[in-house]
């Protein structure tokens, strides 16, 4: 009874989301899978129960629940808080580089800050659209497949060890039509890829120091471990990578890595790296972009463990 009086005061989607948003608060739920605030977070899972898009315009705010849709509302955000689950698990679906992408467990939630980069064609960083795209460590495909999106003429693969990956991969790769151009691959990054060479690798690798996985809110506990924990200073899949990539480039070819928080564990393990760090103007960091001539310099004088399995 003390359920539906609470409900009695709810009828639009506007009180929905601000109910929901102060009930996230109290919750003290974490964000950063898509949305940064309680307020966000709160209207995508409303909307997303309504069938409505994001880009509702404002004037429906007010429109009156029915009965069986205040249920609904309220049990999905009550699952946010009891599962602590990232809106994107709860809804099945995530969006990167303004695509869609099916997401669930076996993968993290897209939100690399590499997407601008997608959208921005690697401008100024690649001086000629890329004809061949690998995609290391590919989980969901979503950079990949952005990436296919970007550049309708280039063929690209998504490489990951992850069978759930790999299948899921293999669904996004369908859902956008692109089965032709994008070939899912299973490979623990290169050894699967015999003497294929790209003129553009991009990768979002594992890079969190294992101690910082022990730590994260449990939002981030949901995703899959082996996604994120890159061992005791978070560069062990970075440092393979990087010994493997001259092997895999292209004569002229260009790699992108993204190690967000981590840039000090980098480059205390690769002092002196002549990579260069983008800006972006969404927010976002820890992405670096070097040519595979500047690396095989580097190498020369910089050796990095040639185990590139």
């Amino acid at each position: 009874m003390a359920l539906e009086t609470e409900w009695a005061a709810l009828h639009s989607i506007r009180d929905w989301v601000r109910w929901g948003a102060s009930a996230f608060e109290r919750a003290g739920l974490v964000y950063g899978h898509g949305t940064d605030n309680a307020l966000d977070e709160a209207f995508q899972l409303v909307l997303w129960v309504l069938k409505l898009p994001f880009d509702l315009p404002e004037r429906y705010f007010a429109a009156t629940l029915t009965a069986s849709e205040c249920a609904a509302v309220h049990a999905l955000l009550q699952k946010r808080i009891a599962t602590r689950k990232p809106a994107p698990y709860l809804t099945g679906k995530a969006w990167f580089a303004g695509l869609s992408f099916e997401v669930d467990e076996r993968v993290l939630v897209p939100r690399s800050p590499t997407a601008e980069l997608v959208e921005a064609g690697f401008a100024p960083w690649l001086s000629t659209a890329p004809d061949t795209i690998l995609d290391l460590c590919a989980g969901s495909g979503c950079i990949g497949i952005a990436c296919a999106v970007a550049f309708p003429a280039a063929t690209v693969d998504l490489a990951d060890v992850d069978a759930g990956a790999l299948a899921l991969s293999t669904r996004n790769v369908q859902r956008h039509g692109l089965a032709e151009r994008v070939r899912v691959v299973a490979s623990d990054l290169y050894t699967a890829l015999g003497d294929c060479r790209y003129d553009l690798i991009i990768s979002n690798p594992p890079y969190v120091p294992a101690a910082e996985c022990d730590a994260l809110a449990p939002e981030y506990a949901t995703e899959p471990r082996a996604a994120l924990d890159g061992g005791a200073d978070g560069m062990d899949l970075v440092a393979r990578i990087l010994s493997g990539a001259p092997e895999h480039l292209a004569q002229h070819g260009t790699l992108v890595c993204e190690i967000g928080g981590s840039r000090n564990e980098f480059e205390a393990r690769f002092p002196e790296f002549p990579g260069l760090w983008p800006e972006f103007e969404r927010g976002g960091d820890g992405v670096f972009v070097i040519t595979r001539s500047e690396l095989v310099d580097w190498h020369t004088s910089h050796p990095v463990e040639s185990d590139v399995r």
